[in-house]
């Protein structure tokens, strides 16, 4: 199988209590896509210290391959305040000018791009020009498949103040799924003055805005599930699975990997209630890369045997 890339931040969530947990949307889908048995790689950057040393030990100790980490003599290893409310969910503080805001175009990446069968990317890791270039490049290069291109996901993940109207606009046009919650969807709305006041008006508009080439946008609700519009047809809500919530770090990153593994696989009529149960058992587990056991999931999901 060719390989699924994760491309931007890879850095360290820091929690309250002190203790940290290797994270980055696009780290936590890689992680995820590798656990449920595809060959999965995360391009980032690391600092040249001791937080990017156990940051790249930890990405080996998890299984994928640091070959995609660059090191950064210049800017330290990210970092993210991870503060949980009272219902588990995070906010995050996220410090800037740091290694993964230098991600650099090169021939081993070039390489890799041409290999993807899928890349994921999300508007955090854009918030700075040698990473927005990158992940630019590596979604053009990335022409595997028989479609010309790769499958190429944009999970939005809005954060902080780190987007704007030119970079959304780019990445839709240039995605075949678009993953965002009900809250982000409610600021684009508001940042691009779509009209309309329910999530199916504002898909509608997405869609108008955006890409030629998106076939399918996810609105993810949390405990109410999620709503999936193809570009044509009638949508479909998947329910929520039930968990036993410890904190949501990562399960919207995990149900992305699911989704995405799922349509490699052809099994798209699966893929949402299978997503839906495998990013409710993340959701039982500290941090966004707890080991899951996939065929428990699909005997959950799906009541085989």
């Amino acid at each position: 199988m060719n390989p699924i890339v994760g491309i931007g931040e890879l850095l360290w969530d820091i929690y309250p209590d002190g203790h940290k947990v290797a994270g980055g949307a696009p780290f936590n889908f890689a992680f995820h896509c590798h656990q449920l048995g595809h060959p999965a790689v995360i391009v980032s950057r690391v600092g040249d210290d001791e937080l990017g040393r156990e940051l790249l030990e930890e990405v080996r100790r998890l299984g994928l391959s640091d070959a995609f980490i660059q090191t950064d003599s210049a800017h330290p290893t990210g970092t993210v305040q991870v503060v949980l409310d009272d219902q588990s969910v995070p906010t995050y503080s996220i410090t800037e000018g740091v290694a993964w805001d230098h991600i650099e175009w090169n021939s081993q990446l070039e390489r890799l791009s041409g290999e993807a069968a899928a890349v994921c990317f999300g508007s955090l890791a854009q918030r700075s020009g040698t990473s927005r270039d990158t992940i630019q490049k590596t979604l053009s290069a990335a022409r595997f498949g028989p479609g010309g291109y790769a499958y190429r996901i944009f999970d939005v993940n809005l954060r902080q103040h780190y987007y704007d109207k030119q970079r959304i606009t780019w990445s839709l046009d240039r995605s075949h799924t678009v993953k965002v919650n009900e809250a982000e969807l409610g600021v684009l709305a508001a940042l691009f003055g779509w009209s309309g006041t329910s999530i199916r008006e504002w898909v509608t508009e997405l869609f108008r805005f955006s890409a030629a080439e998106t076939r399918l946008v996810i609105v993810t609700r949390g405990k109410d599930g999620c709503d999936l519009y193809p570009e044509r047809g009638e949508p479909l809500h998947q329910p929520a699975a039930p968990a036993r919530v410890v904190d949501t770090v990562g399960a919207g990153d995990a149900f992305t990997a699911a989704m995405v593994c799922f349509h490699l696989e052809g099994r798209f009529l699966d893929a949402a209630q299978f997503a839906s149960s495998y990013a409710a058992r993340v959701c039982e587990y500290p941090g966004g890369t707890p080991r899951i056991n996939r065929e428990e999931v699909e005997r959950a999901a799906f009541g085989s045997s």
